[in-house]
């Protein structure tokens, strides 16, 4: 699926089982939320801090789609395209970035 099926599939979804968006800013919140939780992930699973039991069951990647969905929902209600922007960012990185990561005395 691209993004501009993701933004679709979101916005039908929403329709058929979500009555209506949340405004703008409670998805705001909602996107925080959820980058918190899989910062709490990363940070016990792939960081410093210990794991606690109640965290060892969660999923990774249903945390990092519930991003994906909060931040689909914001598209759709402010009239991005996800697919258009996301494209002209990646080639905008592809060009400023080509060399400077191969360059970083750090990444060798």
């Amino acid at each position: 699926m691209n993004i501009e099926n993701a933004q679709k599939a979101v916005d039908d979804w929403i329709k058929e089982h979500g009555v209506r968006y949340f405004n703008e800013l409670t998805n705001m919140a909602q996107l925080t939320e959820e980058v918190g939780e899989v910062a709490r992930i990363i940070a016990r699973r792939y960081g410093e801090q210990s794991e606690k039991e109640s965290d060892k069951e969660k999923d990774l990647g249903e945390e990092l789609a519930d991003v994906m969905f909060v931040v689909l929902c914001l598209a759709n209600q402010t009239g991005v395209d996800l697919q258009e922007a996301f494209d002209k960012k990646l080639d905008i990185k592809t060009k400023r970035d080509h060399d400077r990561h191969h360059n970083n005395e750090k990444l060798k």
